[in-house]
């Protein structure tokens, strides 16, 4: 994989102009941030603004500047960047450990309020990484250094939903149903079902819709079309990726996979 600072990696599209790490379990952008529509996504996002001025609003229409904030699964919000604005955004797969810690922080009543977003953001991040300036060695600047930091390896979860979440990117060519799912993983569909909601605060059809939208990103890291990212993730066609992405993170595909490196020879 090329360095995060490779220029190949820069990309504008619609205001966001930056770099995209992919890792596994997560992905991260950092650069110049832009605009997008409500959307709800299925992975945690830690923001962190490291110049200007960007702006949260939450399901209640509260509209307000944050300087860092981590955003729970499915609660709709929409991000606001003013001019020269910039900031780091980390995606964590809910079933990793990271996603995992983050997820636990960011229950009860009022999780889906910008201001609990902050709190969480002021509880978990270490304090370079509430900065708004670039001191040497932030966090905000390096995100595998958060994602060690908040990762607990004994934390795994039920073994029948690690080995469900390890078996699903090799099926993600095709349909993949629950029922089909739980029998590799020795449990029942509706048990499976549970564990995906409970463990996960994700619905098993969200969580697929992830990972569909995780490896189309990566095809399209490694040069494909979206045509044929869409296809090899099992989405149906172009347009269906275009719907996923839109609600998953309130931008077109093009604006997404501008700022992703392309690993084609």
């Amino acid at each position: 994989m090329t360095r995060p600072d490779d220029p190949d990696r820069m990309a504008t599209a619609g205001g966001w102009h930056g770099t995209t790490l992919l890792q596994p379990g997560w992905l991260a952008f950092t650069g110049a941030a832009g605009t997008t529509d409500s959307h709800a996504h299925a992975a945690v996002q830690v923001l962190i603004v490291t110049d200007g001025v960007v702006e949260l609003t939450d399901p209640h229409q509260v509209r307000r500047p944050v300087q860092a904030a981590i955003i729970p699964t499915r609660v709709r919000h929409a991000l606001h960047a003013g001019p020269s604005a910039r900031a780091t955004m980390l995606y964590l797969d809910p079933s990793s450990s990271a996603g995992r810690r983050l997820t636990a922080h960011l229950t009860g009543p009022h999780h889906d309020r910008v201001e609990q977003w902050e709190a969480a953001a002021r509880a978990l991040l270490p304090p370079a990484g509430l900065r708004a300036t670039d001191p040497t060695g932030d966090p905000a600047r390096d995100p595998a250094t958060l994602v060690r930091g908040w990762s607990t390896p004994s934390r795994g979860g039920h073994p029948a939903l690690q080995h469900a979440v390890q078996a699903l990117p090799q099926l993600l060519h095709g349909p993949v149903r629950l029922t089909g799912l739980a029998g590799t993983a020795g449990i029942s569909a509706s048990r499976l079902g549970h564990l995906f909601t409970t463990e996960l605060a994700l619905p098993f059809p969200a969580y697929l819709r992830w990972a569909r939208l995780r490896r189309a990103i990566e095809l399209a890291a490694d040069g494909a079309s979206l045509t044929q990212a869409a296809h090899g993730a099992g989405f149906v066609d172009s347009s269906h990726l275009t719907r996923v992405t839109r609600e998953m993170f309130g931008l077109a595909p093009s604006q997404l996979l501008a700022a992703l490196p392309c690993n084609r020879p």
